[in-house]
């Protein structure tokens, strides 16, 4: 969700920080099985802080990684690929432990091997087609 306030046009930036709350990492929102609830917004509004917004406080720091309102300031976001709001900062709990990943080395070996083995499938696959079609 994005909110703007409405202001005269400028040639100049109107805003020199962009807040970002992210609901999405590690939460799994589904439409029946786990939907949205108010409750689930309830440290998003506390973050937004409407009453005095110039009194926000992040809770991402990097003694807290996994705090979920952050700002970001209008020069960062405008290096990124494309001006991209796509941000992510939390770690998602759902992939891999990437701390723990084989070697590169390792893992370009399993592939080859794989890739290998997938290619002999192939081959015996052709051979026994253009058997039958003798």
């Amino acid at each position: 969700v994005l909110f703007f306030d409405k202001k005269a046009a400028s040639d100049k930036p109107q805003t020199s920080k962009i807040w970002i709350y992210d609901l999405r990492t590690n939460m799994h929102f589904t439409l029946k099985e786990n939907p949205l609830k108010y409750e689930d917004l309830q440290d998003f509004i506390k973050c937004y802080n409407i009453e005095n917004r110039h009194e926000r406080k992040e809770t991402y720091s990097e003694s807290n990684p996994d705090g979920r309102w952050r700002c970001f300031t209008y020069e960062e976001i405008l290096k990124r690929d494309k001006t991209n709001l796509d941000i992510f900062w939390i770690k998602d709990e759902s992939l891999d432990d990437l701390d723990s990943l084989p070697e590169p080395s390792v893992i370009a070996s399993g592939l080859v091997e794989d890739l290998e083995n997938a290619l002999e499938q192939i081959k015996e696959i052709s051979e026994d087609l253009s058997y039958e079609q003798k």
